[in-house]
């Protein structure tokens, strides 16, 4: 555990490049040799919408990072939140709670909230639109929710009391479940259904990106399975029958520009109405 401390203590921004490059690229091969849905499209192009999106992800983090850094170390200094009450506990204990609270306040709290405030699904609409979900899907954001993800991510630093390393650590478990739970692959069914009872698995997630409601409203989950569990969000639908997209937004010119995806927000007609199994 100390190794592992150490490690993510001091990440080289260049590891951090490279867990981001490396899993798209490991998950980019798998789809190619075993492709979950098969239905064609040009993957090439459709890769280069969402990367443009993982970069504006990047700069708002960058942007803001001193933010993280500072509320990290004002809040590990002053030894406000949970940690601190758990100083008796061994190292690793204290890890998995402050990976547990991170991933809820984080993560769960935030895509929860998107979804039921009007205001913020116009942004989330950005990633719901893909009709075409694969591994690059995992940091199709627009810019403005990744501002708002970044705010409920200085909320759960405080909450948590976490310091840098277990931030990090986070960071970089999240960005490689999204992008195995995102990307185009299918594992076996039984080893997904295992998997789900502890961590976000493919078949899990993609439930979320079923076209309609009330799937869409489901499992919100980003790297533990525990919270749609134990807040009742938790759902399932066979893989063969999974739709993706949103169904406001079906139409392929709303949805596969950059452009057009940047102004999604501002057009009308997000609103959700349809309601069916």
């Amino acid at each position: 555990m100390d190794q592992i401390v150490a490690y993510f203590a001091t990440i080289p921004s260049s590891h951090r490049s490279l867990i981001l490059a490396g899993g798209i690229a490991f998950f980019w091969l798998w789809e190619l040799a075993a492709p979950l849905d098969r239905q064609p499209y040009t993957k090439g192009r459709h890769a280069l919408v969402n990367i443009f999106f993982t970069g504006t992800t990047i700069a708002v983090n960058f942007a803001l990072a001193f933010l993280l850094l500072r509320t990290s170390a004002w809040a590990a200094g002053a030894g406000v939140g949970l940690l601190p009450l758990l100083d008796a506990l061994p190292l690793a204990v204290q890890a998995l709670a402050g990976l547990l609270v991170l991933d809820l306040v984080g993560a769960w709290l935030p895509h929860f909230v998107e979804h039921k405030t009007p205001l913020l699904w116009r942004l989330h609409l950005v990633h719901h639109s893909d009709r075409h979900v694969d591994t690059t899907t995992a940091n199709r954001h627009h810019p403005g929710e990744s501002v708002v993800r970044f705010v409920f991510t200085l909320l759960a630093v405080v909450v948590t009391g976490a310091p840098m390393w277990l931030v990090f650590l986070y960071q970089s478990l999240s960005v490689v479940l999204s992008q195995c739970n995102h990307a185009n692959i299918a594992l076996p069914a039984a080893l997904d259904r295992a998997l789900s009872w502890v961590i976000v698995s493919p078949d899990m997630h993609k439930v979320h990106h079923h076209y309609v409601l009330p799937h869409t409203d489901s499992n919100y989950g980003n790297v533990f399975s525990v919270w749609d569990r134990l807040f009742g969000t938790f759902m399932t639908i066979d893989r063969t029958r999974l739709v993706y997209g949103v169904d406001t937004h079906l139409d392929e010119r709303e949805h596969t520009t950059v452009s057009a995806l940047i102004t999604m927000p501002l057009r009308k007609g997000t609103r959700r109405l349809v309601n069916l199994p």
